[in-house]
């Protein structure tokens, strides 16, 4: 059996698609449905069982070990503007040793999502060495939560005995239900959908001319395709960036976006909200060679492509789920 927490989440229910593309059914789905529509990220999937997150550290204390081939821990609340710590360090934190204990212990693979919020403005770089670790202030409490996970592992040289990977900027289906938290390209598609127009942020950085921000857009069909790579190769150890090494403006975004729909572009550009200009990063983009030197050889998605992916192939679709 697989476990896989957040198999109901973005990221997790597109894994979860590969996985039984692949031929795994075995499954048990980890997560917290609450009413949005993220249940319908599992219609059509296969897997053995859901179980509530609330319930599962239970469940896993009575679990045999001999039951289980491999855990994907990808839940967590992903919320960058959440000012409850204490509830993050609970589900992320506390959460996530719990589980990653559980697998030291019965000898499974983990693997599991940390994130690039860990490197905050990215004053200090993107490296993914474990020894720069403690150069990184992230900009809010989520960001945060990931970092002292991460940051623990190392310190107990739990590194050597999972995989975790810094997702950057993920973009693509089943992201539908993440309201304020989904990609610039969802909320685009809509906005232009509705009004042929899109607004981006006025720069705040006299470094930035207004919309030519940078960050490492990432297909999340690469992501996945990346995690079931890590999967099928149980020797690889370690935490590594994953985005695509190359970042690409919000006004490339964004021509890509009306490119795909078949307009023309029309961009507006606008004050940035009160509440995030103090923790806003103006560039990202991972540093991916250690992923690399690990045995990854495939090539990521261009932007262009992949935004024509996911607008033609997913958003434009009455059922526009994977």
């Amino acid at each position: 059996m697989i476990i896989l927490t957040g198999g109901a989440g973005f990221i997790g229910s597109v894994l979860l698609a590969r996985l039984n593309g692949e031929g795994y059914d075995d499954i048990l789905i980890v997560d917290s449905l609450n009413s949005s529509d993220k249940w319908k990220n599992l219609t059509g999937k296969q897997f053995r069982d859901y179980i509530h997150k609330d319930h599962f550290l239970a469940y896993l204390e009575n679990l045999s070990k001999d039951n289980v081939d491999a855990v994907f821990h990808l839940g967590a609340c992903t919320s960058t503007t959440e000012r409850n710590v204490d509830y993050l360090m609970k589900n992320n934190y506390e959460y996530s040793k719990t589980i990653a204990k559980w697998c030291f212990w019965a000898e499974k693979p983990f693997i599991y999502a940390s994130s690039a919020s860990i490197y905050g403005d990215g004053l200090n770089g993107f490296s993914d060495d474990n020894k720069k670790i403690n150069l990184y202030r992230p900009l809010n409490p989520y960001g945060f939560s990931k970092h002292i996970f991460d940051e623990w592992l190392i310190r107990h040289e739990f590194e050597s005995d999972s995989v975790g990977f810094r997702f950057f900027n993920v973009f693509g289906p089943n992201e539908y239900h993440k309201d304020d938290m989904a990609s610039l390209v969802f909320k685009a598609f809509h906005q232009v959908s509705e009004t042929g127009s899109l607004k981006l942020f006025r720069s705040k950085n006299p470094e930035y001319k207004d919309g030519e921000f940078l960050r490492d857009f990432i297909y999340v069909k690469d992501c996945v395709d990346v995690l079931f790579w890590a999967f099928k190769n149980p020797d690889v150890k370690g935490i590594f960036n994953l985005g695509t090494g190359k970042a690409r403006s919000w006004n490339d975004l964004a021509n890509a976006l009306f490119s795909a729909m078949g307009k023309g572009a029309s961009i507006q550009y606008i004050d940035m909200p009160e509440n995030i200009k103090d923790a806003y990063q103006y560039f990202t983009e991972a540093e991916m060679t250690k992923l690399r030197t690990a045995g990854y050889k495939k090539v990521f998605t261009e932007m262009e492509d992949a935004v024509g992916d996911y607008v033609n192939g997913y958003l434009m679709k009455s059922h526009p789920y994977l």
